[in-house]
């Protein structure tokens, strides 16, 4: 992301400001409950029983030494105002999501690939907390709770808000959390009426993804971004309006990958993803959306690791300056 958006994005967040941190927030959040939320306390908070998946779970008041295995954990941490000790980060990937500032993400141990960490880094952390979901981490549950209480969400993506939700009981963050959740409400109703009076709502969204080991795959209405798309009044291709998360699309079909906006991204290497040759294939100049010049590239960790406030507002704002609104 370009420091010009960054700093855009800055702006907009105005005097709305967490203990230790900045949050990159398009949508101001109410700067008081925020604020307030996430003022440490003068005396130790009691510890806190949060309905896992796991069943319930106790874990410290307040914890400050997080350790968040997926890529939702990290989000909801770094926007409650907490930078964790340590994170994993999908194996393709080379570093944290920059859309957060360096001098947070620098704080952070790498402990290994989700799905997969190196849990003698994540024991030398000391964590107080580890935060994870049972997709990416169930099988090891009972090893990373002998490191430090485990909370575990069902799933990552489309429940998202619940998720977060989750992640603010065990941080000690929930008026946080709600102030945020508020905050995004207003910059969707904010974007729906953008679009409304720019006739750009109703407008039918592709998101396509290239991926390393995984073909080109289409993303439907139960996943982090076709909420989004859902909340902002946006339609989808008949191929993507769908409860299905989301599906492989052989090269020969790309067509169905048309829409009013299509909007896609890599994860990988490009060479080894089919990114660079679909670029460059008829099927592809052939889209409509594409001659039209309505295709855009977009950040693969924000637009389909994130799965949190932070990366939600930064997708409201980029679907705005997309469709014109």
């Amino acid at each position: 992301m370009s420091p010009l958006t960054r700093r855009t994005l800055l702006t907009a967040l105005g005097g709305a400001a967490l203990t230790g941190c900045t949050v990159h927030h398009p949508a101001p959040p109410p700067a008081g409950p925020v604020a307030a939320a996430v003022t440490p306390s003068p005396t130790p908070l009691p510890p806190v029983t949060v309905a896992t998946a796991t069943g319930p779970v106790t874990v410290p008041g307040a914890p400050t030494r997080v350790v968040a295995l997926d890529t939702a954990e990290l989000d909801s941490a770094l926007t409650l105002g907490i930078t964790p000790v340590g994170a994993a980060r999908p194996a393709a990937d080379q570093a944290f999501p920059d859309y957060w500032p360096a001098s947070r993400l620098d704080r952070i141990a790498y402990v290994g690939p989700v799905g997969a960490p190196d849990l003698a880094a994540v024991r030398a952390l000391r964590p107080d907390l580890i935060l994870s979901n049972q997709t990416r981490d169930g099988g090891r549950y009972d090893e990373l709770r002998a490191i430090a209480p485990t909370v575990l969400t069902q799933t990552t993506g489309a429940p998202w808000k619940a998720n977060v939700e989750t992640h603010a009981q065990a941080l000690s963050r929930r008026d946080a959390a709600a102030a945020f959740a508020a905050s995004y409400q207003r910059h969707v109703n904010q974007v729906v009426t953008a679009l409304a009076n720019a006739k750009a709502g109703g407008r039918r969204v592709s998101l396509l993804r290239f991926v390393e080991g995984g073909g080109i795959r289409t993303y439907g209405r139960q996943t982090f971004p076709g909420s989004v798309l859902a909340e902002a009044g946006l339609a989808r291709p008949d191929a993507q309006n769908t409860d299905q998360p989301d599906q492989e699309l052989p090269p020969d079909q790309l067509a169905k990958a048309d829409g009013d906006l299509l909007l896609y991204a890599g994860y990988g290497d490009p060479a080894r993803n089919g990114l660079t040759a679909t670029l460059a294939s008829p099927a592809w100049r052939s889209l409509e959306a594409v001659k039209a010049h309505r295709a855009f590239p977009v950040d693969d960790q924000l637009w389909f690791q994130d799965l949190g406030y932070t990366g939600a507002n930064y997708l409201l704002q980029q679907l705005q300056r997309f469709l014109g609104a």
